[in-house]
């Protein structure tokens, strides 16, 4: 097992740098200069025909179910005025009840996402009321702690589907499976999803842009969505602070794929659109990419509501 692990990270070293979402301190030079459209469709179309069963029968189970959602929503094009707290759509519900009924852990959510989701920056110091990781005070937010107290020991783990350098192709693909814990030939996203049977799962995944476009963006985080709901669990969207594409398509992409699937969307932009320049951090890199450490906590409570709001409504249909 260790040789077959240490083979697979010595041969996809250099797509290490196709693939890489966001690291510790990345550069310019995390992208790869010689990557070509044509290796980036080849890669997508291997990692698109094994969710091909799954995105079939996802569409099946939603399609034959749910109930059309009345056309007074926000369209995708006004996700700017998505507000940063979602309400509980039908598909939703269904969802959720669903999982229910497959025996899924109705105190347990995981996370699939990138360096800006590790326990370390989002959501961890939420298991250490005592402060020995930090600690937090819900201060006015009291109710929150009924929330934090049901899903005790998932906010201060990262799980199998949330790693530095993690984006949305990574998840798709064995190459990036801890093959101590997963299963031969099973994904992230697989392997995270049958360990912890969640009833929510967070999808928040940065894109780097070299050669890459919106279209390519939504075929990935169309395969993610569909496999979470094929598995009865909750997936939560999420809009990024950051606008590093320059015309803010992957929001509105983000959006586009809410609208559609009716699910939650966790508007972190509009919450972030409160502070000067977004929250970004402009002098850690020439990115524009990470938001300031002093807004690690703001989206921590900020999606910590959202869980709440979630939790609460959907719990009361059983």
């Amino acid at each position: 097992m260790k040789d077959r692990k240490h083979s697979v990270y010595v041969n996809v070293f250099f797509l290490l740098l196709l693939f890489t979402g966001c690291t510790g301190e990345p550069t310019e030079e995390s992208f790869s200069s010689a990557v070509t459209s044509q290796a980036v469709d080849e890669y997508i179309d291997a990692t698109q025909t094994k969710s091909q069963s799954v995105t079939k029968q996802a569409e099946t189970s939603i399609a034959s179910t749910s109930t059309p959602t009345p056309d007074n929503r926000l369209k995708p094009e006004d996700w700017q005025e998505w507000p940063i707290i979602p309400e509980v759509t039908e598909t939703a519900k269904e969802i959720y009840l669903k999982g229910l009924a497959m025996g899924n852990d109705s105190r347990a959510f995981s996370k699939v996402g990138d360096c800006q989701n590790v326990k370390q920056t989002f959501l961890g110091f939420f298991d250490s009321p005592d402060g020995s990781d930090g600690g937090y005070n819900l201060r006015k937010d009291t109710y929150l702690q009924e929330t934090t107290d049901q899903f005790s020991g998932y906010f201060n783990r990262d799980g199998e589907a949330t790693r530095y350098g993690f984006n949305a192709a990574a998840v798709l693909s064995p190459m990036w499976t801890d093959l101590d814990i997963c299963l031969p030939d099973e994904t992230p996203l697989e392997c995270e999803l049958r360990i912890t049977r969640p009833t929510f799962v967070l999808i928040s995944l940065e894109f780097p842009f070299l050669e890459r476009t919106p279209e390519i963006y939504e075929r990935y985080i169309r395969q993610i969505i569909e496999y979470i709901i094929s598995q009865g669990a909750v997936p939560i969207l999420a809009t990024k602070a950051d606008n590093v594409e320059g015309d803010n398509s992957i929001n509105l992409t983000t959006a586009k794929l809410a609208y559609e699937y009716d699910l939650p969307l966790w508007n972190f932009w509009a919450k972030m659109a409160e502070f000067p320049d977004h929250g970004i951090d402009q002098h850690r890199d020439n990115m524009a990419f990470h938001i300031f450490i002093s807004h690690w906590n703001t989206r921590s409570f900020s999606f910590l509501r959202v869980l709440d709001h979630l939790w609460r409504e959907l719990s009361k249909l059983g």
